[in-house]
């Protein structure tokens, strides 16, 4: 057990608050839709690019993934891995050729040659259920934490302060629109990064700088031995593991590249170029993080002891903290407390304003006022929607506490790859491609993601499901991505084909633009 010292926690806590509000504060400016919804199109790539990488290093990255590498080992590590390559796909086929097409969010991509209003609400629909699940998971994460570093272990308590940091990322959105949250991100990427470097350095010293010596340790604190230097200790027990490893793999990498947050922050650079050098920026800097992730995993495995992790308040997620505090003491706790509650607010922001913005931009604006909203007013609603949202992300937080993050968070990159990245992918490249295609896509991916995910182990049948009493776990996988991702391309496929030819004169003026960005905003 530890020595905590909430205060202390608390303290360097509210110190960074109180400081990203000012900020956020300074920077804001809200006056348009295009300032609220992307920051007026002003940053450049490598700041956009930092800041992709703090809306994208979530709790998952940091407590999640070092967690299952310290219970795991080689296996947890899959999700580093997963993470990082899905950003080729944006580099490759998505960066340009979105930011060049759409304006504010995915549905202005989806919809630019189809029929307005039906696509808009299925890529609101969409982005909200995909924001959702996102959210319950970082939100979650702040129950683990606190249950850890502020000594708060009733349910009650943990519940109270997963209601605090959503109000307070609240009170982002609604402050700073986009410009004030993509500051938030770039001060959390940063201060993320040096403490994950500060953590590997002190924790290659405390093995003589021996990578071989802090394995060893590793592998003896652990009961899977060397195993959790080979593939197979979590995927690799049966056949349905195996399956469940592809399965998850798939998401991670196709569902990067469907993730509305994230396709949401290349419009707020001014060209296609900077959107692509926003990805090589984004895609370096993780590249350092996750590599610091393998050791700071290991090194919690080789400290801490697996038991001893797995016994704490929040569980595998509590590795990082554990560490933090065998090897800095209460004050290197109280920092990493502060990251990573920083992370939670960040992140959970970023999506918030995603999806407020998505149900004003797509919904509201064209789809019930016909593209004949007033600004005022649909950034009044956005903000009105921002409130909805982070009250029912509160709830889900609360429901799901106490579950791994990283895996919580593979279930938004299925949820993503299965209904957009099938869609995007039609819609950039494919001219036939149609407005019932696109609904089939969209809503087929989501249906068939969402009663996989209901009838699958995470749900019941298991000690570790959300419902542990009851068994109907119909699906044997956990992640429902390798059935549900063909399935969304195959519907989108034969929806098109039933359908009619449209739009043939915005199909070739999408394609120049696409490929040109002459005209894009």
């Amino acid at each position: 057990m530890m020595d905590t010292n909430p205060m202390l926690n608390i303290s360097i806590f509210a110190a960074f608050v109180l400081l990203t509000l000012f900020i956020v504060y300074r920077v804001s400016s809200t006056g348009t839709t295009t300032d609220y919804f992307a920051a007026g199109s002003q940053f450049t790539g490598a700041q956009n690019g930092i800041a992709l990488s703090g809306d994208f290093l979530s709790a998952a990255s940091f407590l999640g993934i070092a967690g299952a590498i310290a219970v795991h080992g080689y296996d947890g590590f899959l999700y580093s891995i997963g993470f990082l390559v899905g950003w080729l796909v944006n580099l490759l086929l998505v960066a340009e050729l979105l930011r060049n097409t759409g304006r504010f969010t995915m549905g202005d991509v989806l919809s630019y040659r189809m029929k307005q209003r039906p696509v808009r609400a299925a890529a609101a629909v969409s982005t909200l259920v995909i924001s959702f699940i996102y959210m319950i998971a970082q939100i979650a994460g702040a129950g683990s934490l606190v249950a850890l570093l502020l000594d708060v272990h009733s349910a009650a308590g943990q519940a109270l302060v997963i209601a605090a940091v959503g109000a307070l990322m609240i009170v982002y959105v609604l402050v700073g629109g986009m410009k004030g949250t993509t500051w938030v991100q770039i001060i959390k990427a940063v201060a993320l990064m040096l403490c994950v470097a500060l953590m590997t350095l002190f924790l290659m010293g405390k093995f003589g700088f021996s990578i071989t010596s802090l394995l060893q340790h590793a592998a003896e604190k652990n009961p899977l031995g060397e195993r959790i230097f080979s593939p197979g200790a979590q995927y690799g027990k049966n056949e349905t593991t195996k399956l469940d490893f592809i399965s998850l793999s798939l998401a991670l990498i196709f569902g990067v590249a469907g993730l509305p947050h994230v396709l949401m922050r290349f419009y707020t650079v001014p060209n296609a170029v900077q959107a692509r050098r926003s990805v090589v920026w984004a895609t370096v800097t993780m590249s350092v993080f996750y590599l610091c992730t393998v050791v700071i995993g290991y090194g919690a495995g080789a400290i801490s002891g697996t038991d001893s992790i797995l016994a704490a308040p929040g569980g595998e997620n509590s590795a990082a903290p554990l560490l933090a505090y065998k090897i800095g003491g209460t004050v290197l706790l109280g920092v990493v407390a502060a990251v990573a509650f920083a992370t939670i607010l960040a992140v959970v922001a970023g999506l918030t304003l995603t999806a407020s913005a998505s149900f004003a931009h797509d919904v509201y604006a064209n789809v019930f006022k016909r593209g004949q909203a007033e600004p005022d007013a649909e950034i009044r609603v956005a903000r009105l929607t921002a409130l909805i949202i982070g009250a029912t992300s509160i709830i889900g937080g609360i429901l799901v506490n106490g579950q791994n993050l990283a895996f919580l968070v593979s279930l938004a990159f299925a949820f993503a790859a299965s209904a957009n990245l099938s869609t995007l992918l039609y819609s950039l490249y494919w001219r036939r491609f149609n407005t019932r295609g696109t609904l089939w896509g969209i809503y087929g991916g989501l249906g068939v993601c969402l009663l996989l995910v209901l009838c699958s182990p995470v749900v019941s049948g298991s000690p570790t499901s959300i419902v542990p009493g009851v068994d109907f776990a119909l699906f044997p996988l956990n992640n429902p991505g390798l059935v549900s991702i063909p399935a969304s391309f195959l519907l989108g496929y034969i929806g098109t084909l039933l359908g009619e030819r449209e739009g043939e004169d915005r199909t070739d003026e999408m394609e120049v633009r696409s490929l040109t960005g002459i005209g894009a905003s």
